[in-house]
């Protein structure tokens, strides 16, 4: 299994995407932070102001994302495209 590396700015990679009933999940790769958001646009701003506005280090994904604060997840399992 390859793991996805952030870019090189030392900022924390964050996945965005839609939990299972439709809210827009945004969550950082090892579980450090995350939330629940009624859209995708509170959800990238959410995770700019968390990683240090690095938009090069939020990746949107297609599949469903669950709020998972216990475990680190792993983009790579989930179709995704790059945001900025």
């Amino acid at each position: 299994m390859t793991h996805f590396e952030p870019p090189s700015c030392g900022s924390a990679l964050v996945l965005i995407g839609q939990n299972s009933r439709g809210q827009w999940v945004a969550q950082e790769q090892r579980g450090l932070f995350g939330g629940l958001f009624k859209n995708r646009v509170d959800a990238v701003r959410y995770a700019l102001f968390e990683n240090g506005h690095h938009p090069e280090a939020i990746i949107e994904t297609a599949g469903v994302v669950e709020l998972n604060m216990s475990a680190s997840i792993q983009p790579t399992e989930l179709p995704q495209r790059r945001v900025a």
